[in-house]
């Protein structure tokens, strides 16, 4: 987070800023394309799992689930509960940011772009070979989005959120969060399988790892 200081001061952190605090932190033509091009990679690698079908992310879990019974694209109905998780970071008394709605938006588009042009994965090495490439593609492309410093993505919001409310460590409330929407979307008929698992335990590290080399430096002058 970026200390109020009297002169210029510059941080490889991720800051927590409003949107207009966002927009005058500098470095735009840097910050935007990576925002962009994190954004839809992070799409690109829904497609790659769901061609893959060998499970997919717990929230894709859910979003595969739904569109079982919803009159949707697979990216629309991304496109859909993100906005729903929105409305609940209202009493969670959360902050959206630029990159927030980007992501809402961004990512199931991306999605059902990819989808589009993706061929179909019949033999199982294949078929692994997608799934395992786009967990890697999402851990960098988690990485290029969140060091961006426009803020975090719908889902991320509730469970930051959600700790802050309950006073639970982030690790139990995304355990917490992410089992449930597993749950719920296997009971709907959602993807679950060796992907699922490889996500969960690998998404965070590999985020974290690659997180230093792309969180963009901010410069930001605030007056006293």
């Amino acid at each position: 987070m970026i200390v109020a200081m009297t002169t210029p001061v510059a941080t490889r952190e991720i800051a927590n800023l409003g949107p207009l605090a966002q927009l005058r932190a500098g470095r735009l033509a840097r910050r935007v394309p990576q925002l962009i091009v994190g954004l839809v990679a992070y799409g690109v690698s829904l497609a790659m799992m769901v061609v893959g079908a060998v499970g997919l992310a717990p929230w894709d879990v859910l979003h595969s689930g739904l569109t079982r019974y919803l009159p949707l694209t697979l990216g629309q109905t991304v496109v859909l509960i993100s906005f729903v998780v929105l409305l609940l970071w209202i009493p969670l008394k959360e902050q959206p940011g630029i990159g927030t709605i980007a992501n809402a938006v961004l990512v199931g588009l991306s999605a059902d772009a990819a989808l589009a042009v993706l061929p179909t994965a019949e033999h199982l090495w294949a078929r692994v070979a997608l799934m395992v490439g786009g967990v890697l593609l999402c851990g960098v492309a988690s990485a290029l989005y969140i060091g961006s410093q426009f803020g975090r993505g719908p889902r991320d919001g509730l469970m930051t959120g959600l700790m802050r409310r309950t006073g639970l460590s982030l690790r139990l409330v995304r355990t917490g969060l992410e089992g449930t929407v597993v749950v719920l979307g296997f009971a709907l008929g959602g993807v679950v399988g060796l992907g699922t698992l490889l996500y969960a335990v690998t998404i965070g590290p590999l985020t974290q790892g690659l997180l230093p080399f792309v969180v963009v430096e901010l410069k930001e002058r605030n007056e006293s």
